[in-house]
């Protein structure tokens, strides 16, 4: 059997058992090609170079074990793999955190390079805030994008902070990413130029609908109320005072733009383009949220 082989027998089962996608891939062969190759030990780009190479038979087993995990536990492949990316950076990741997937990485990838945010940045951005920072991606990308700024990562939950310190080893920023417990602001010192927020904002009723897959996630880190707005309107209540004159929060709302936009309608605001359209991230000015 081949690898390309392997990857669409493995592909077809996923299907057959009716697993649900979100967290890396979006489709049964993406995520079938990512678990066979983790499982057997090649890189993920694998299946391009080496995919008419004959598998071993013990390789084989060892690949079919893992998506036999993957159907059984309804867990997410990250947690199988301890491993997921997000804009090609690569971040380490367990159960204690959600899987890194804000649409915010989008807009921080290539840093000054894009312009997405450098309309509302300037040389004195320094500070920056990854508010409800779980795993530690945003932050991580953030420095890494922005080689001038230091951020304090925070999030209430010690166990994805726990997460959020190895990812920030892992990329050698520990000089520049401080990683703090903090109830939104309650522990966080001084003013930000530039504040980052992926919230909990994932409906009641969504979460009664959620697959397992993502019920396998902290509860703590998606819940949101019963319109998703419970924890998002703690942080635009409070920024302000966090906040230098001239700086914005980019908060992400997923698919919860009505939502926003009932609990405040008018406040003025930007959404920006990501590839989940204008709806998922929004960005206001300190000034807009004095009101």
């Amino acid at each position: 059997m081949t690898l390309v082989e392997l990857v669409v027998a493995q592909s077809e089962r996923l299907k057959q058992a009716g697993v649900s996608f979100g967290h890396g891939t979006g489709n049964a062969f993406d995520e079938a090609a990512w678990l066979v190759t983790w499982a057997i030990g090649q890189p993920l780009d694998a299946l391009e170079t080496r995919g008419q190479r004959e598998i071993a038979p013990d390789d084989v087993a060892q690949a079919e074990a893992l998506i036999a995990r993957r159907i059984e536990t309804r867990q997410p492949a990250a947690y199988l793999t301890g491993e997921a990316w997000l804009q090609n950076v690569p971040f380490t990741i367990d159960a204690r955190s959600i899987v890194p997937r804000s649409y915010i990485a989008e807009l921080l990838a290539d840093g000054e390079e894009t312009g997405t945010l450098d309309a509302w940045l300037s040389d004195r951005t320094r500070r920056v805030l990854d508010l409800c920072t779980g795993n530690g991606s945003l932050a991580v990308i953030a420095a890494m994008a922005y080689p001038e700024i230091e951020v304090d990562a925070a999030d209430i939950s010690a166990e994805a902070l726990e997460i959020a310190r190895i990812n920030v080893a892992r990329h050698g920023l520990g000089a520049r990413i401080r990683v703090l417990q903090s109830d939104l602001f309650a522990a966080l010192p001084g003013r930000y130029d530039l504040i980052l927020c992926n919230p909990p904002y994932v409906t009641e009723a969504s979460m009664g609908a959620l697959p397992a897959e993502y019920r396998a996630e902290p509860a703590l880190a998606l819940a949101g109320g019963a319109d998703g707005m419970d924890l998002i309107r703690r942080i635009v209540a409070e920024a302000p005072a966090h906040m230098t004159d001239d700086a914005v929060l980019v908060l992400e709302v997923g698919h919860e733009r009505a939502g926003f936009e009932a609990a405040f309608p008018r406040l003025e605001c930007a959404w920006l383009e990501t590839s989940a359209g204008e709806d998922a991230v929004v960005l206001i000015e300190r000034r807009a949220l004095l009101g």
